[in-house]
Protein backbone atom coordinates (compact mmCIF):
# COMPACT_ATOMS: atom_id res chain seq x y z
CA UNK A 1 0.00 0.00 0.00
CA UNK A 2 2.96 1.82 1.02
CA UNK A 3 4.55 1.64 -2.66
CA UNK A 4 1.07 2.58 -4.14
CA UNK A 5 0.47 5.73 -1.93
CA UNK A 6 4.04 6.93 -2.84
CA UNK A 7 4.32 6.43 -6.73
CA UNK A 8 0.03 8.39 -6.98
CA UNK A 9 1.94 11.41 -5.24
CA UNK A 10 4.36 11.37 -8.29
CA UNK A 11 1.93 11.28 -11.26
CA UNK A 12 2.61 12.94 -13.99
CA UNK A 13 0.52 14.74 -16.77
CA UNK A 14 1.07 16.42 -19.84
CA UNK A 15 -1.63 17.34 -22.49
CA UNK A 16 0.69 18.22 -25.21
CA UNK A 17 1.24 14.60 -25.08
CA UNK A 18 -2.28 13.15 -23.11
CA UNK A 19 -1.45 9.67 -24.59
CA UNK A 20 1.52 8.86 -22.76
CA UNK A 21 -0.12 9.71 -19.17
CA UNK A 22 -3.35 8.30 -19.61
CA UNK A 23 -4.45 6.98 -16.19
CA UNK A 24 -6.28 3.07 -16.77
CA UNK A 25 -8.41 1.62 -14.32
CA UNK A 26 -9.75 -1.58 -14.60
CA UNK A 27 -11.96 -4.07 -11.86
CA UNK A 28 -13.26 -7.32 -11.77
CA UNK A 29 -11.24 -10.36 -12.48
CA UNK A 30 -8.60 -8.63 -13.62
CA UNK A 31 -8.22 -5.80 -12.04
CA UNK A 32 -5.85 -3.07 -13.00
CA UNK A 33 -4.10 0.35 -12.36
CA UNK A 34 -1.59 2.13 -15.17
CA UNK A 35 -0.39 5.54 -14.77
CA UNK A 36 2.44 7.63 -15.73
CA UNK A 37 4.67 9.08 -12.83
CA UNK A 38 8.06 10.53 -12.03
CA UNK A 39 9.40 8.59 -9.83
CA UNK A 40 12.56 9.13 -7.07
CA UNK A 41 16.06 7.68 -6.98
CA UNK A 42 14.54 5.37 -3.60
CA UNK A 43 11.91 3.88 -5.54
CA UNK A 44 11.46 -0.25 -5.85
CA UNK A 45 13.41 -1.06 -8.85
CA UNK A 46 15.12 2.79 -10.23
CA UNK A 47 18.61 1.03 -9.88
CA UNK A 48 17.04 -0.79 -13.29
CA UNK A 49 16.56 2.42 -15.49
CA UNK A 50 19.08 5.39 -14.04
CA UNK A 51 22.28 5.09 -13.93
CA UNK A 52 24.92 3.18 -16.85
CA UNK A 53 23.83 0.44 -18.88
CA UNK A 54 26.49 -2.45 -19.57
CA UNK A 55 27.60 -1.03 -22.06
CA UNK A 56 28.42 2.66 -20.28
CA UNK A 57 25.60 4.17 -22.02
CA UNK A 58 23.47 6.43 -19.53
CA UNK A 59 20.13 5.91 -18.29
CA UNK A 60 17.82 8.48 -17.32
CA UNK A 61 14.22 7.19 -17.03
CA UNK A 62 12.78 8.66 -13.93
CA UNK A 63 9.60 9.35 -15.73
CA UNK A 64 7.91 5.81 -16.39
CA UNK A 65 4.10 4.07 -16.37
CA UNK A 66 3.37 1.71 -14.09
CA UNK A 67 0.98 -1.05 -13.99
CA UNK A 68 -0.46 -2.63 -10.80
CA UNK A 69 -2.04 -5.56 -11.45
CA UNK A 70 -3.02 -9.08 -10.31
CA UNK A 71 -1.45 -12.23 -11.53
CA UNK A 72 -1.97 -15.72 -10.34
CA UNK A 73 0.70 -18.54 -9.48
CA UNK A 74 0.60 -22.10 -8.18
CA UNK A 75 -3.41 -21.16 -6.95
CA UNK A 76 -2.10 -18.20 -5.08
CA UNK A 77 -2.83 -14.36 -6.31
CA UNK A 78 -0.30 -11.85 -5.50
CA UNK A 79 -0.21 -8.25 -6.30
CA UNK A 80 2.34 -7.10 -9.02
CA UNK A 81 4.26 -4.17 -9.95
CA UNK A 82 5.52 -3.70 -14.20
CA UNK A 83 7.62 -0.26 -14.95
CA UNK A 84 8.55 0.83 -17.96
CA UNK A 85 10.13 4.38 -19.48
CA UNK A 86 7.15 5.96 -20.95
CA UNK A 87 9.18 5.89 -24.78
CA UNK A 88 9.97 2.09 -24.40
CA UNK A 89 8.22 -0.74 -24.54
CA UNK A 90 8.09 -2.90 -21.47
CA UNK A 91 11.50 -4.82 -20.65
CA UNK A 92 11.60 -8.18 -20.97
CA UNK A 93 12.73 -8.28 -17.29
CA UNK A 94 9.91 -6.67 -15.98
CA UNK A 95 7.34 -8.56 -18.19
CA UNK A 96 8.73 -11.92 -17.20
CA UNK A 97 9.14 -11.01 -13.37
CA UNK A 98 7.34 -8.44 -12.28
CA UNK A 99 8.17 -7.01 -8.37
CA UNK A 100 5.71 -8.84 -6.29
CA UNK A 101 4.23 -6.47 -3.74
CA UNK A 102 1.97 -8.51 -1.78
CA UNK A 103 0.93 -12.21 -1.88
CA UNK A 104 -1.83 -14.20 -0.93
CA UNK A 105 -4.15 -11.04 -2.50
CA UNK A 106 -8.47 -11.96 -2.95
CA UNK A 107 -9.30 -8.68 -3.93
CA UNK A 108 -8.05 -5.90 -5.86
CA UNK A 109 -10.44 -2.69 -5.85
CA UNK A 110 -9.80 1.01 -6.90
CA UNK A 111 -12.48 3.65 -6.58
CA UNK A 112 -12.24 7.25 -8.51
CA UNK A 113 -13.54 10.50 -6.67
CA UNK A 114 -16.17 11.41 -9.39
CA UNK A 115 -16.86 15.05 -8.69
CA UNK A 116 -20.04 15.04 -11.02
CA UNK A 117 -21.82 12.73 -8.97
CA UNK A 118 -20.26 13.05 -6.07
CA UNK A 119 -19.55 9.28 -5.48
CA UNK A 120 -16.97 6.92 -5.37
CA UNK A 121 -17.39 4.94 -8.96
CA UNK A 122 -15.14 1.55 -10.20
CA UNK A 123 -15.34 2.82 -13.46
CA UNK A 124 -13.12 5.85 -14.89
CA UNK A 125 -13.86 6.26 -18.73
CA UNK A 126 -12.02 9.32 -19.08
CA UNK A 127 -8.46 8.30 -18.93
CA UNK A 128 -7.10 11.57 -20.12
CA UNK A 129 -8.56 13.00 -16.90
CA UNK A 130 -6.67 12.18 -13.32
CA UNK A 131 -9.31 11.83 -10.63
CA UNK A 132 -8.83 13.65 -7.48
CA UNK A 133 -8.70 11.16 -4.94
CA UNK A 134 -8.75 7.31 -5.32
CA UNK A 135 -9.63 4.89 -2.32
CA UNK A 136 -7.36 1.42 -2.92
CA UNK A 137 -9.06 -1.57 -0.85
CA UNK A 138 -6.75 -4.88 -0.76
CA UNK A 139 -8.24 -8.02 0.39
CA UNK A 140 -5.85 -10.54 1.97
CA UNK A 141 -7.16 -14.35 1.63
CA UNK A 142 -5.91 -15.20 5.53
CA UNK A 143 -4.00 -18.55 4.71
CA UNK A 144 -2.01 -18.34 7.83
CA UNK A 145 -4.17 -15.87 10.45
CA UNK A 146 -7.32 -17.95 9.63
CA UNK A 147 -9.15 -14.88 8.41
CA UNK A 148 -9.98 -12.39 5.93
CA UNK A 149 -7.43 -9.17 6.12
CA UNK A 150 -8.64 -6.07 4.58
CA UNK A 151 -7.01 -2.54 4.07
CA UNK A 152 -8.60 0.69 2.58
CA UNK A 153 -6.67 3.81 2.09
CA UNK A 154 -8.18 7.01 0.56
CA UNK A 155 -5.19 8.82 -1.22
CA UNK A 156 -5.03 12.30 -2.60
CA UNK A 157 -2.50 13.56 -5.22
CA UNK A 158 -2.18 16.03 -7.57
CA UNK A 159 -4.67 15.65 -10.92
CA UNK A 160 -3.80 18.83 -12.97
CA UNK A 161 -2.99 18.11 -16.18
CA UNK A 162 0.15 20.55 -17.50
CA UNK A 163 -1.24 22.78 -19.97
CA UNK A 164 0.21 22.55 -23.69
CA UNK A 165 2.54 25.79 -23.96
CA UNK A 166 4.43 24.65 -20.45
CA UNK A 167 5.42 21.95 -22.80
CA UNK A 168 6.68 24.79 -25.99
CA UNK A 169 10.23 25.29 -26.53
CA UNK A 170 11.70 28.33 -24.61
CA UNK A 171 9.02 28.51 -22.10
CA UNK A 172 10.81 29.62 -18.40
CA UNK A 173 7.97 30.23 -16.77
CA UNK A 174 7.38 33.83 -16.92
CA UNK A 175 5.62 34.33 -20.32
CA UNK A 176 8.50 32.74 -21.93
CA UNK A 177 7.51 30.20 -24.88
CA UNK A 178 4.11 29.66 -25.92
CA UNK A 179 2.81 32.77 -23.32
CA UNK A 180 5.25 35.26 -26.08
CA UNK A 181 3.74 33.63 -28.93
CA UNK A 182 0.46 34.32 -27.88
CA UNK A 183 1.44 37.40 -26.52
CA UNK A 184 3.16 38.58 -30.04
CA UNK A 185 6.02 38.69 -28.63
CA UNK A 186 7.95 35.74 -30.35
CA UNK A 187 8.48 32.72 -29.05
CA UNK A 188 7.24 29.08 -30.57
CA UNK A 189 4.04 27.70 -30.78
CA UNK A 190 3.59 23.86 -29.39
CA UNK A 191 2.75 21.41 -31.92
CA UNK A 192 -0.82 21.79 -33.27
CA UNK A 193 -1.39 25.68 -32.31
CA UNK A 194 -2.09 28.40 -34.84
CA UNK A 195 1.16 28.76 -36.72
CA UNK A 196 2.94 26.08 -35.69
CA UNK A 197 5.20 23.97 -37.92
CA UNK A 198 5.47 20.27 -39.01
CA UNK A 199 8.03 18.22 -36.95
CA UNK A 200 8.46 14.89 -38.58
CA UNK A 201 10.12 13.46 -35.24
CA UNK A 202 7.62 14.30 -33.30
CA UNK A 203 6.74 16.09 -29.96
CA UNK A 204 8.51 15.09 -26.76
CA UNK A 205 6.43 14.25 -23.76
Amino acid sequence: MRTLEDSLTCIQSHQASIDYYLFDVQNGEQPLLSFTAYLPDNFPRTGEFVGLTPDGSAMDYHLRRLTFSIEQEDGEKDLVLRQNPILMDLPAAEQKTPLVLARNISDFVIECWDTNAMQWDTEWDATNIIPPLVRVTLAFSGQNSGGEQIITREISFPSGTMPAGVQAPGYNGSGGGYQNYINGNGGSPPAGAPGATFNPYGSQP
